[in-house]
């Protein structure tokens, strides 16, 4: 009966993802534009955006499988990149656009799951199933994502940028004290926090590797692993961005390209500053004047409320701690780097990073607690940060200028309220652990792989 349920759970959990794919799909080809599922489909035959999340998706995918048969799969996924490079060598293409490899990684996902379906049965092909999933999830959730991105850019045509970065000045400005750091360490400091920024999926994928390095051997995924927490995040802070708008310090105070001079796009359509209130990110801070809405471009994502990137490197920190001194002083200098980086490259404002860090700290709460049945203390928790999390985005939106004008008062509270969501988080799951609920019994092989 327990595993009809929880089979009913992944069957269910299946729809919903798909349903929520062809709903971004239908959304994205409304304004002219591919949705996750067709470039997702696409890069099956043409250069993909990104290679390397490819293979990285084929690592998690290998973990269902014994050595012999990952090198058998990583050899064939790198076969086939070979293959394709040297047809278009030979043919005189170049790739313009998009990386020239990954598509084997892609194609060995999916050979895994038709595998799966048409020569395994029982709990061999649920299991690896579950590892192909994984894998295509992690592309796709990218996808999704750069579709969520647009979507908020094409309708939410203001911003309430004025009002987030009145409220932080309770908090002291710190995008634009770090921004100056940054500008003061100059090229090393940018390429060094450039690289971790663009790299928190590699590092994530590198925690969740270490968390299911024995699914192969017991036949079952640990309870609550990374990729659960990543792709929960990943699927609810987009539908945030869309009641709550905010471009970030360097477009909304700056000229946009102090970051992204190789980028034509960006370059051509915030190189006069037109649409940002004015061009004084990092140099000077932004004035305490009565916040209001206002109008921004079509394409700048509106991705800032709550910080994401604090939310996944707020997870990657928090599933390190049980692994060896390696990977915990990396899971935390992937912390620090991040929270600089979307400080000192004007991406968010220092209240956002508030925000993230209590809406990750929510979500880790509720998947654990859904693992132990919601049991009280959990419900409490999930609770309790979910309130903490609403009236700091209430507060920045209806009291930015009484923030402002008492950052004595307001800057700790703030600073307090996440405090306490950390503290509540620290506190329960420590006591969960030492009664740690019922481990499941794992799933038995019904024939060998």
């Amino acid at each position: 009966m327990k595993g009809q349920s929880r089979a009913v759970l992944w069957v269910a959990a299946g729809a919903v993802t798909l349903a929520f794919l062809v709903m971004l799909e239908i959304a994205a080809r409304h304004y002219g534009l591919p949705g996750p599922l067709t470039c997702q489909l696409r890069e099956l035959i043409s250069a993909p955006k990104s290679g390397g999340l490819l293979y990285a998706g084929l690592a998690l995918t290998l973990v269902v499988l014994p050595w012999r048969q990952r090198f058998l799969a990583l050899g064939t996924a790198l076969g086939i990149d070979a293959v394709i490079a040297l047809v278009r060598w030979a043919a005189g293409i170049k790739v313009t656009e998009g990386h020239p490899f990954g598509i084997g990684a892609l194609w060995v996902i999916v050979g895994c799951a038709v595998f799966a379906l048409t020569r395994r049965t029982g709990a061999e092909r649920v299991l690896l199933l579950k590892g192909a999933g994984l894998g295509l999830l992690l592309g796709a959730g990218r996808k999704a994502g750069d579709t969520w991105l647009l979507l908020t850019s094409k309708t939410r045509p203001t911003v309430l940028d004025p009002y987030v970065a009145t409220a932080d000045h309770a908090l002291g400005d710190p995008s634009w004290v770090v921004g100056r750091i940054v500008e003061a360490t100059g090229t090393f400091g940018f390429n060094l926090l450039d690289f971790v920024y663009g790299n928190l999926a590699v590092a994530a994928v590198l925690v969740a590797l270490y968390q299911l390095r024995n699914v192969a051997a017991d036949r079952r995924f640990p309870r609550h692993h990374l990729v659960r927490t990543f792709l929960v995040i990943g699927l609810l802070g987009p539908g945030i961005y869309m009641i709550y708008p905010v471009v970030g310090p360097i477009f909304a105070y700056g000229n946009g390209t102090e970051h992204w001079a190789d980028v034509a796009i960006w370059a051509e359509t915030h190189s006069t500053g037109q649409w940002a209130v004015a061009q004084i990110w990092p140099d000077t801070v932004a004035p305490i004047t009565t916040p209001h809405s206002i109008p921004f471009d079509g394409i700048t994502p509106r991705n800032c409320m709550p910080s994401l990137h604090t939310a996944w490197a707020v997870a990657i920190f928090i599933h390190s701690r049980k692994g060896p001194r390696a990977l915990r002083w990396a899971g935390t200098f992937w912390l620090v780097a991040t929270l600089a980086a979307t400080l000192g490259f004007g991406y968010h404002y220092g209240v956002d990073l508030v925000a993230g860090v209590v809406f990750v700290l929510t979500i880790e709460a509720a998947l654990r607690t859904y693992d132990r049945g919601w049991d009280r203390s959990g419900l409490q928790l999930v609770a309790y940060g979910a309130t903490v999390f609403a009236g700091l985005l209430l507060s920045y939106r209806f009291l930015p200028v009484q923030m402002a004008d008492q950052p004595w008062l307001y800057g700790p509270l703030l600073l307090l309220a996440m405090a306490s969501v950390i503290y509540g988080y620290v506190r329960t799951t420590g006591q969960w652990e030492k009664a740690p609920a019922p481990v499941e019994q794992p799933e038995r092989q019904s024939e060998p792989v």
